[in-house]
């Protein structure tokens, strides 16, 4: 007897061949009622910070059901199940609803035939292995930011991305506001003149506390958050404090990315280098000597593109926040909170029919789950997040190394450096690998 089709095959098998969104009707699937096979089944990956908003926004809409959520803190999960299964109650006519999984493991999580995309909102250290994994289970993927820990991580994740056929959105959403775009498209126009300078302003970090030793929580499984990181003791300032690990080598490479990834993300687009990088990278930054925090909390680094454009990526103390566009007519800032010019009748132009017109997108999420269903790449897919995740790592490798480096883009090497190359890649903890 022939197979009966899952929801994710069916949306696999229509992959590349249609234009507009499609809905899988009920009767593809043997299903009497329509609404529960137009809904995309999801998993939660880490449901702290991000990641709770992330639940947040998905419980909001009808066509996605939440049916995992994962993290290895107890309390975390539950709270999110019980989340979940409170916005779903509401909706039945009972009043009702038990069906979301809580497991500290993610294996359990992608293991699921019902489950179609995951959000993945866990520490950097674990987001391409959890990517792998969901990709190599056949789901699709929202990946917070920064995309990975080192660039070798994330080009397994190109490659894996590509050879299953998945759909992966980077949680750069700066791509999917106005203000950003319009941003792009007056530097990709031509409208500020030559384009020759762009400049990239991130907070700076800061000095992290001593290291310690304190017992592990009971509700924490601890060495699933460790992962394929280093083992080391847990301290609460270690794994709790957001402006802890995010500042520890053992699991990111600081600020550089943490936040780099948003705005170096926006800087390439308006250069029109999404699908390539700079050829010569040379920094300086400040990496604490002591303490927990030991990536760069103050950095200034340049590049220099093919097109002649020189990319100043620095913290906030010497470059202000957000990023600037500059050619021989003007420019043009964006952050997250204004655009402005000069002169300030840029802001008025209205582009063309012949102009570039840079991707629309509303909501960053909306258009994943968009992108899950039509199978287009999405605003901000797996090539264009690892190349800019190669930017900010770039600057790490100069700034560690302390003296100029020339990188090929193509191959995504630094020709005759072996001791940089050797920066390209981090050893992972076993039993965890790429």
């Amino acid at each position: 007897m022939a197979r009966q089709a899952t929801r994710r095959e069916l949306f696999g098998a229509l992959a590349g061949a249609a234009a507009a969104p499609f809905v899988v009707p009920a009767s593809a699937l043997g299903q009497g009622r329509p609404a529960p096979s137009d809904r995309i089944g999801l998993g939660h990956i880490g449901v702290g910070g991000m990641g709770s908003g992330h639940l947040g926004g998905m419980l909001g809409r009808g066509d996605c059901q939440v049916l995992a959520v994962c993290d290895p803190f107890r309390a975390k999960r539950e709270n999110a199940k019980q989340r979940a299964e409170k916005a779903y109650a509401q909706r039945t006519a009972a009043g009702t609803f038990k069906g979301c999984m809580a497991t500290p493991d993610f294996r359990e999580v992608v293991a699921r035939d019902d489950i179609d995309a995951v959000f993945i909102a866990s520490p950097e250290h674990w987001h391409v292995l959890h990517a792998l994994a969901a990709v190599r289970a056949g789901k699709d993927a929202y990946v917070e930011k920064a995309l990975g820990a080192c660039i070798a991580q994330t080009q397994a994740l190109v490659r894996d991305c590509h050879r299953y056929g998945r759909v992966l959105q980077v949680g750069t959403q700066q791509r999917s506001g106005g203000a950003f775009r319009q941003a792009c498209e007056l530097a990709r126009n031509g409208c500020l003149g030559k384009l020759h300078t762009i400049k990239v302003g991130d907070p700076a970090g800061h000095q992290g506390p001593a290291i310690r030793s304190e017992p592990v929580p009971p509700d924490l499984d601890y060495e699933l958050w460790l992962g394929p990181a280093p083992w080391r003791p847990y301290f609460a300032d270690r794994v709790v404090n957001l402006r802890g690990w995010m500042l520890t080598y053992d699991y990111t490479i600081g600020f550089m990315s943490g936040w780099g990834q948003h705005d170096v993300d926006i800087a390439q687009w308006g250069n029109g280098s999404d699908d390539t990088g700079p050829l010569e990278i040379e920094g300086r930054g400040l990496i604490p000597a002591e303490g927990l925090n030991d990536t760069a909390i103050h950095w200034h680094t340049e590049y220099t593109y093919a097109n002649g454009v020189r990319l100043l990526f620095a913290s906030t103390n010497e470059i202000p926040y957000g990023i600037r566009f500059e050619g021989d007519r003007g420019w043009v800032h964006v952050d997250r909170s204004r655009i402005t010019a000069e002169p300030a009748s840029l802001l008025a132009i209205q582009l063309g029919p012949a102009d570039v017109r840079l991707e629309r997108s509303g909501s960053h999420s909306g258009n994943f789950i968009e992108c899950v269903r039509t199978r287009r790449p999405p605003i901000c897919n797996v090539d264009v997040g690892h190349h800019t995740y190669v930017v900010c790592a770039l600057s790490d490798i100069a700034i560690r190394l302390g003296r100029k480096l020339r990188w090929d883009p193509v191959r995504e090497t630094f020709p005759g450096d072996p001791e940089a190359n050797r920066m390209l890649t981090r050893p992972l903890r076993a039993p965890w690998t790429l």
